[in-house]
């Protein structure tokens, strides 16, 4: 690297700098424009939406670098890099262009051209002769220190980059930042997997599975925007502090139109102020449920009886039992949404009377069909054949009927565990006190009765924690778009948590997805993974362990006489340190120990805040990282709940650079071996 090259690569920045001043510039403008626009409300208000979202987008951060790498393709670069031959790209996180009649100052890491940056190799250089990654100083505005190169065409490939290296072990704070530019081949693949494929990505700790699943958002948003406006992404965390934690990753790559939730999020209609036994969520959790709330929805469907009778007008239109009975029984056999049958029941009747009416030379049209269809004589035949049915209302009756329970549940459920999901007495669903298993019912009741109009794309993480019906939740949201499935069953901490990926994915709706291990990664370092892999050997969990491409890591133990005052001297030694410090600890010792900390003038803030210090319940910690975590009282944390051992391995494996263990008990065997 010389000093002119350096200078050269600063102008470059500085240029593209300039650009995207003017592109924001340009955006502003465009909102000025748009707000004065001569349009109705609705519109107005939809194009005022647009040109905001877009300044948003190339507004953020604007110190950050404006690109990590080039691209010098070779003056003879094969056939299928003809177009590009001789012609060098700078790839970042967004494009800025060059001005008319020139080529763009910075191409989208998202662009075609871009993916030979992260897949070409000596062996296969896809027409590369050069390749460029650049280091940052970003304690302020960034600034360009050095680069690293590549000669794809002379043999070198530099697989730990130093660069790539500096940056996943850049101390950290606050959310989650995103690895556009240490993406890995392997990641790169999953990233740009097409839209139409559903992928599962079983990753061990360390191997950035969320960010890849970040990624392959923001990269099917950009390659199939149009598609996916009318659809949308959907983000599926397993808890709000992780949901804040990844925050500001899409932004930063330039997407700010994505729906981000939370399981309980999209059961929010359902207001949760109850517990359940765990004999009572084990068995509502289970899959079978479905099939008893199918039971119980359509038991309230029934043969008619009798002959239907229309009057209209000076006219009195007749429908036969048998005629009617047929009608039933076809639409049933359809097997559409339960909603949607009942208002093809009302078609096929108005249908029925209408051949009479044009047989007799009755006029008919659009509203005499509709004011028919609403006629009191049809509308009760409706209620009594195929009545109307709300989710909670289902739901409630089913908990709260001990004989409906066991006709829908006969053969389905034992006697046993119908006693234990039945309410002991009757309640309205007004009345009802819903647990958190509960609200997972009224969605599949809800699921049952109308349809849920589906996302383009799901993205959900964590996924080896959730039941098979939570599963069906997320599954009613995913239509027929494609889905993103992220876990690691080593990680799995629930009751219900997956053995194996084939039965979750059915549950999930995509049986077919491709399942894909990551084993590999930069984030967790060699000896912190390395005593995590002792835990992982002791777990019923079949999975390969963690490999790290980082040899460093510090791991240390602190014997303890009282535990809440060596945390507090483990944090200070921590806090003398860069990067942030998670204490994670057992749920329900969270409070002594924030008391300690608050004593001592340690104000820990939240999981994934802004704070250098955060006080973490080791329930919530899950796709968290931190610079230096401090693991209070393994031992209680294995003894808090039944999958205690997989919890401790989540915990562990949160460490980015520093791991201390500081117990009181005697630590669990892994640990001493």
């Amino acid at each position: 690297m010389t000093d002119d090259g350096l200078e050269a690569e600063r102008a470059h920045a500085a240029a593209a700098r300039d650009g995207l001043e003017r592109m924001v510039e340009a955006a502003r403008h465009q909102v000025e424009i748009g707000q004065g626009a001569g349009a109705d409300r609705y519109a107005l208000e939809s194009l005022g939406r647009l040109l905001k979202s877009n300044l948003k987008r190339l507004a953020e951060e604007p110190d950050g670098p404006p690109f990590f790498g080039r691209l010098d393709f070779s003056p003879d670069a094969a056939t299928g890099d003809a177009g590009h031959a001789g012609r060098r790209y700078y790839i970042g996180r967004r494009h800025v262009p060059g001005g008319p009649e020139r080529p763009p100052l910075v191409l989208d890491w998202r662009a075609p051209v871009a993916r030979a940056f992260y897949q070409a190799s000596p062996g296969e250089p896809q027409g590369v002769a050069l390749r460029r990654r650049f280091g940052w100083d970003l304690s302020g505005p960034a600034v360009l220190t050095g680069f690293e190169d590549e000669r794809l065409d002379g043999g070198e490939h530099h697989r730990r980059s130093g660069i790539v290296h500096a940056e996943v072990a850049r101390p950290r704070q606050g959310p989650m930042r995103d690895i556009v530019a240490t993406i890995q081949p392997e990641q790169d693949e999953l990233v740009r997997a097409d839209l139409d494929e559903s992928i599962c990505i079983q990753g061990a700790p360390g191997t950035g599975k969320t960010a890849v699943g970040l990624h392959r958002a923001a990269f099917l948003l950009y390659n199939h925007r149009k598609r996916l406006e009318r659809s949308g992404v959907l983000i599926v965390g397993p808890n709000p502090a992780f949901l804040r934690y990844i925050a500001a990753v899409l932004p930063a790559l330039g997407e700010t139109d994505v729906e981000q939730t939370t399981l309980n999020g999209l059961l929010s209609r359902t207001p949760v102020r109850a517990e359940d036994t765990e004999a009572a969520a084990l068995v509502k959790h289970d899959a079978r449920m479905a099939d008893v709330l199918h039971r119980a929805l359509y038991a309230g469907v029934v043969a008619p009886e009798e002959t239907l009778v229309v009057p209209d007008g000076a006219y009195r239109w007749r429908i036969s039992t048998e005629e009617l009975c047929a009608i039933v029984t076809d639409v049933r056999s359809e097997q559409v949404p339960y909603g949607t049958g009942r208002e093809r029941v009302r078609a096929r009747v108005v249908a029925l009377v209408q051949r009479q009416a044009e047989r007799r030379g009755r006029p008919v049209n659009g509203a005499w069909q509709r004011k028919l269809g609403r006629s009191a004589p049809v509308s009760a035949f409706l209620d009594r054949v195929w009545p109307r049915v709300k989710p909670e209302d289902l739901v409630a009756a089913l908990l709260g009927d001990g004989q409906g329970l066991a006709r829908a549940a006969d053969g389905v459920l034992t006697t046993a565990e119908q006693a234990a999901i039945r309410w002991n007495r009757r309640r309205s669903a007004r009345s009802a006190r819903w647990t958190a298993a509960d609200a997972v019912l009224v969605d599949e009741a809800a699921g049952l009765i109308e349809p849920d109009r589906g996302a383009g794309h799901v993205i959900v993480d964590e996924a080896q924690d959730l039941s098979p019906m939570e599963c069906r939740v997320i599954a009613r949201r995913t239509g027929r778009g494609s889905m993103t499935v992220l876990g690691d069953l080593a990680q799995g901490t629930t009751p219900w948590a997956a053995r194996g990926w084939t039965e979750q994915l059915t549950h999930l709706g995509v049986p077919k997805a491709r399942i894909v291990p990551l084993a590999e990664g930069f984030r967790v370092p060699g000896a912190v993974l390395a005593l995590a892999n002792r835990v992982l050997s002791a777990l019923d969990a079949d999975v390969p362990p963690g490999r790290s491409m980082r040899d460093d890591g510090e791991v240390s133990y602190r014997k303890a006489t009282v535990l809440a005052e060596e945390v507090v001297a483990a944090a200070r030694d921590a806090l003398a340190r860069d990067g942030a410090v998670g204490v994670i600890a057992a749920d329900d010792t969270i409070g002594p120990l924030e008391t300690a900390l608050r004593a001592a003038g340690l104000d820990p803030g939240e999981p994934a805040g802004e704070a250098r210090l955060s006080l973490v319940p080791a329930s919530v910690a899950k796709g968290l990282e931190y610079d230096h975590v401090i693991v209070a009282e393994p031992a209680g944390i294995v003894t808090a709940e039944p999958r205690g051992a997989n919890r401790l391995y989540v915990v562990l494996t949160r460490a980015v650079s520093r791991l201390d263990i500081v117990h009181a008990q005697p630590l669990p065997a892994p640990l001493t071996t």
